[in-house]
């Protein structure tokens, strides 16, 4: 079985081959192309989204290759006309945004995804941002290699809040939420979860949550129903002084609403993670708001992240070598065990 392992300078191309040779029995031919994430930030190609621009260089290492494993190549209908032998793609991420799910599934090939690859890495990364924000560090830091003692960060209305006997909102409850949970009851917080997907007992409509946690943090999806879920109107209800999170997805919230938060003083602070544009443009407003710690959307980013990634994509190629469906097909109508027509256009 010919594979391409297609990975990047995180789920780099040793970490895929090592698992699929510890995965997958039998003859096993690996070829690779070395994608440039993160170095060069990921965009939209063709009809895709989050994915490196290489299809030509994609198609070419495709020629004759039954499975791809990958975490940024895009899977356009361009690359799948011009590809008629892959069957499996395999994309080590959460969720295969830069797959073309519909043309795939015209064509017979099957996509797989790693869900609750980076559950833990993002929320250790959600603490530290609400820790972060919530206790000044970076400013503090900033000031100190900086030369300058601020003592005035000791006054009663520049210090923050306390997690422990604080509510703390949820919004999504996924495998991410559900860890965040946790450790936030390690602090001795009470938790309050909106997440209309899953059953979760005791749990609140989302403005009651805004309304009384003095601490939220966002977990969701980003769908049609969930874009700008969080604007000036979510932020309005939250308790003056309160922080907020978003490790998630930029989509769900209003940063110029956010901005204005944090300038009037209605927020005391925020972590941020996830942009609504990506690289931060210049001369945007989150570069001067208050209070505001930032990171460049590498929540997820630990090295066992890296390793779990290839670890489950590499169990579903060896699940399809033997003959059976994959554990996280994210579009099973295809059925593996009809070979594609071949001399596709």
């Amino acid at each position: 079985m010919r594979v391409l392992a297609a990975g990047d300078h995180f789920v780099r191309n040793d970490l895929l081959a090592g698992a699929l040779r510890r995965e997958v029995t039998g003859g096993l031919a690996i070829s690779e192309l070395t994608l440039p994430w993160p170095v060069v930030p990921f965009g939209p190609v063709g009809e895709v989204d989050e994915a490196s621009d290489v299809e030509d260089e994609l198609i070419a290492a495709l020629r004759g290759v039954e499975v791809c494993v990958t975490q940024m190549a895009p899977l356009t209908r361009r690359v799948l006309d011009a590809c008629p032998d892959l069957r499996l793609f395999c994309v080590s991420r959460g969720g295969p945004v830069n797959a073309n799910l519909e043309a795939a599934t015209e064509a017979g090939v099957a996509v797989t995804f790693a869900p609750g690859r980076n559950a833990v890495a993002t929320a250790e990364h959600t603490m530290a941002l609400l820790l972060a924000a919530t206790r000044r560090i970076p400013q503090t830091h900033g000031d100190l290699a900086g030369g300058v003692w601020r003592g005035d960060y000791y006054t009663y209305d520049r210090v923050g809040p306390e997690l422990e006997g604080s509510t703390v909102g949820l919004v999504g409850y996924g495998a991410i939420g559900r860890r965040v949970a946790r450790m936030v009851e390690g602090f001795g917080a009470e938790v309050l979860v909106y997440d209309p997907y899953v059953d979760v007992p005791g749990q609140v409509e989302l403005d009651e949550l805004l309304r009384r946690s003095r601490f939220v943090s966002l977990h969701a999806r980003a769908t049609p129903e969930t874009t700008g879920m969080i604007g000036a109107e979510q932020l309005a209800l939250m308790p003056r002084g309160s922080v907020l999170v978003n490790c998630a997805r930029g989509a769900l919230l209003d940063y110029d609403a956010l901005c204005d938060a944090l300038e009037s003083g209605h927020l005391f602070g925020a972590g941020v993670d996830v942009f609504s544009e990506e690289p931060i443009p210049a001369g945007s407003r989150l570069l001067a708001a208050p209070n505001l710690v930032m990171t460049p959307h590498l929540a997820g980013a630990s090295k066992e992240t890296a390793m779990k990634a290839a670890s489950i994509v590499a169990a579903d190629v060896a699940r399809y070598a033997r003959g059976e469906p994959p554990a996280h097909c994210a579009n099973p109508a295809v059925t593996l065990s009809a070979r594609r027509p071949s001399g596709r256009a």
